[in-house]
């Protein structure tokens, strides 16, 4: 079912491929927490592209790949020539007749579709400005491992509706079935064409949409998640982007709106929630602010599962890695 597939962006499986990615990611975080190996990729070599820097993304890939018997080689912006004097195009090629999988994590959608299309071997997105697929497999585990489902519940993301995150988060929402309501300032909303998506999977899933400005539509969520306001490349938007959103931050004015006192907190990380970051140092130097997309309080709450959600990166990456690229028994027991 997945073996030569790419990993690419989310609309490319379907729920049942989708959920099956998760059982399996499940599955195989129950075996490292018993010490029971499972060495699906013995000495295949994986290729780790990072134009973006990186903490979860390059940990998780390279601890997936080792977990899985596999030879992790990083390759940075200054160890290769990617589209500076080499072409995407040439470099899948080459790469393509040395490593057995790619990931990259960079700029361009259309990178990693190229990378995809030349190399020859399974490509996996680690992230591009449109698209963060595997981000949401570890954010619909936690989900499904915290609730025992994915159905019935409502998702509610609030602050840059527009980005990566809440595209993907919209999208693989209602291609699982699940509720989904973003609420952000008009100028920040997901893009007429990436609801048009959203809307298609949700006709065929049963789940429901809302695109909102007004915060009082938490009230419903059963999850609550954010993301930085300003991510890599948007520095020079600041101040516009914190005085679009500062109504927008997670703190507990907006979270007692919430009625199921149960819900939890997700943020992809990294957060800007206290003051021990230089980034943070400087935001309180130029705007007098100690938190911006939530308060340390809310990120230090029980109910923030942040950190297992950035433990399931390498669970699901391991999965995606172990079902694209190896000859994979899936365990009976896997559920849809």
């Amino acid at each position: 079912m997945f073996q030569g597939k790419s990993f690419l962006k989310e609309i490319d499986f379907s729920k049942e491929e989708l959920i099956c990615l998760i059982d399996l990611a499940i599955h195989l975080k129950r075996l490292k927490k018993e010490n029971i190996q499972h060495k699906y990729l013995m000495d295949k070599n994986i290729a780790l592209i990072f134009e973006k820097t990186s903490t979860r993304t390059r940990a998780a890939f390279t601890t997936a790949a080792v977990d899985l018997g596999a030879h992790p080689e990083f390759l940075g912006p200054n160890d290769i020539q990617l589209g500076k004097k080499e072409s995407i195009s040439d470099t899948a090629k080459v790469l393509g007749r040395m490593f057995d999988g790619i990931e990259f994590r960079g700029y361009k959608q259309a990178d990693v579709e190229t990378l995809a299309r030349d190399s020859g071997v399974p490509v996996w997105n680690g992230l591009t400005d449109e698209w963060h697929p595997t981000q949401m497999l570890a954010d619909f585990m936690t989900i499904k491992e915290h609730f025992g489902r994915l159905k019935k519940l409502t998702l509610v993301y609030v602050g840059d509706g527009r980005n990566n995150v809440a595209n993907s988060l919209l999208v693989t929402a209602t291609i699982l079935g699940m509720d989904v309501t973003i609420v952000s300032p008009e100028a920040l909303q997901p893009t007429w064409e990436i609801q048009q998506l959203a809307r298609k999977n949700a006709l065929r899933s049963g789940s429901k949409i809302s695109i909102r400005t007004d915060i009082n539509a938490v009230a419903n969520a059963d999850i609550i998640y954010t993301d930085v306001w300003i991510s890599m490349g948007e520095e020079n938007q600041t101040a516009e982007r914190i005085n679009l959103l500062k109504p927008y931050q997670i703190n507990k004015k907006l979270t007692d709106k919430i009625l199921n006192r149960e819900f939890i907190f997700m943020h992809c990380l990294p957060s800007f929630h206290d003051m021990n970051t230089k980034v943070m140092q400087q935001i309180k130097w130029d705007y007098n602010l100690e938190e911006l997309e939530v308060t340390d309080e809310i990120f230090q709450s029980e109910n923030s599962i942040v950190f297992e959600q950035a433990e399931n990166r390498m669970h699901t990456i391991k999965a995606v890695m172990a079902a694209t690229l190896g000859h994979l028994f899936f365990p009976s027991n896997l559920s849809n």
